[in-house]
């Protein structure tokens, strides 16, 4: 069979990898793909949202399978799309890949169904998500309510940072929305965690448990980013916690989409705070994690393509998933200013010399002369499996030594208090 990736990240990269091992599988495509992905797959340089280009380009290879990994085309309905034109494809329709795309209809739906999440209100101008923020105190958040690629969300402690992420979202518009709204929500402390399950709606299968770094710095410091490293299992994730989690939050979530009336086939991510009240659901995401996935995909021992297929046809409930009991930890290499500014054309250089460690391309691409270059904020993901979470950290930060490349910068706090 054919199958065709759309994405450009690291996330997309490990998809790839994992596809092209499946026994079922001679042909992988992707759009537009990365310097890494070009080395596994035949990329095509087409935007992911340029629907009616990706159904002509899924119809003339005869592809049997297309996996989306960024939620911009699944928000603005490549599932739908794909569907009315008689194609296979694993990934939410944009009805309910609104959990991710509103982050007020994500809060109002968790409300309507006794899913535990903070205490929230929604604005839609400055002055009244100021008096939310005042009337809730410091420290609030503030999430804006659409896509924002990680970076729409902000913990303020004073009415300075207040004002001023407020002024970016509404004034200054540095998100393009042409109505914004804001959720303003207690601000939660604890310890976050990413569950990922694969559903077809009617049945679903966990994924191995993850824990990302969202924060620049060590000891998480700085400004949210996209994610600068992970590892898995997520070992807060066990006993009366996960039985908590699939039943008050998993499982509450998939009965109030059937209540709904919200089919939905692929992957559902749960964003947790595990507080010392309990459990409370940050946010939902509606495909893989960037870089959840690099650490999860290693420790799968089943064909991918497999359980795609299953999802997609509805017989999820067949699949019983098997799991490495190695560790996984990620480290992500990036430019240096991300998430802020920063330069990109660098040339890479060791990437030949690493050893026995996943490298996940995200931000690269091969220039004219045939150099890997960088061209993006996350540019590389090194994920590496041990027995001991300290040997699967041994080997990636020992990789990261290896690659260079100009403003190379990456956290050296990964995992690091796990044995």
């Amino acid at each position: 069979m054919k199958v065709l990736v759309i994405g450009s990240g690291g996330r997309e990269h490990a998809l790839v990898q994992k596809i092209s091992k499946s026994p079922a599988v001679r042909e992988v495509l992707a759009v537009p793909g990365n310097a890494g992905i070009g080395q596994q797959a035949t990329c095509f340089n087409l935007k992911e949202t340029d629907f009616p280009a990706l159904v002509r380009l899924a119809a003339d290879n005869r592809i049997d399978l297309t996996v989306v990994g960024p939620e911009v085309p699944l928000a603005r309905g490549i599932a739908d799309t794909f569907q009315s034109s008689g194609l296979k494809l694993f990934g939410p329709t944009a009805r309910a890949a609104r959990l991710e795309s509103s982050k007020i209809f994500a809060k109002e739906f968790m409300k309507r169904h006794g899913i535990p999440t903070a205490d929230f209100s929604v604005a839609d101008t400055i002055s009244r998500a100021l008096q939310q923020v005042e009337k809730k105190g410091y420290p609030v958040a503030i999430k804006y309510d659409g896509l924002a690629a990680g970076k729409g969300v902000r913990v303020v402690w004073n009415r300075k940072e207040a004002v001023s992420f407020l002024e970016d979202i509404f004034e200054r518009n540095i998100f393009g929305s042409p109505g914004p709204a804001v959720v303003i929500e207690e601000a939660l402390t604890g310890e976050e965690v990413s569950y990922l399950i694969v559903t077809d709606t009617l049945s679903y299968h966990p994924l191995a448990p993850a824990r990302d770094y969202k924060r620049i710095f060590d000891l998480d410091q700085g400004p949210n980013t996209g994610g600068m490293g992970a590892y898995s299992p997520a070992v807060l994730l066990e006993g009366e916690t996960a039985r908590f989690v699939q039943e008050e939050v998993v499982h509450r979530t998939l009965k109030a989409l059937l209540r709904e009336g919200i089919e939905y086939r692929g992957v559902l991510y749960f964003g947790l705070m595990l507080t010392k009240k309990g459990v409370s659901v940050l946010e939902y995401n509606v495909r893989f994690g960037d870089p959840e996935t690099q650490v999860i995909l290693p420790r799968l021992e089943n064909d991918l393509v497999e359980l795609m297929e299953a999802t997609v046809a509805g017989r999820l409930k067949e699949i019983d998933l098997r799991w490495k009991q190695e560790k996984a930890v990620c480290v992500i290499l990036a430019s240096k200013g991300y998430p802020g500014p920063y330069q990109t054309g660098y040339a890479i250089r060791g990437l030949n010399k690493v050893e026995d460690v996943f490298v996940y391309h995200a931000g690269t691409k091969t220039s004219e002369n045939g150099t890997i270059v960088t061209a993006g904020g996350r540019v590389l993901g090194l994920t590496g499996l041990g027995i001991s979470f300290s040997e699967a950290r041994e080997k990636v930060y020992r990789a990261a030594e290896v690659i260079e490349f100009s403003g190379k910068y990456f956290r050296q706090d990964i995992a690091g208090n796990l044995k």
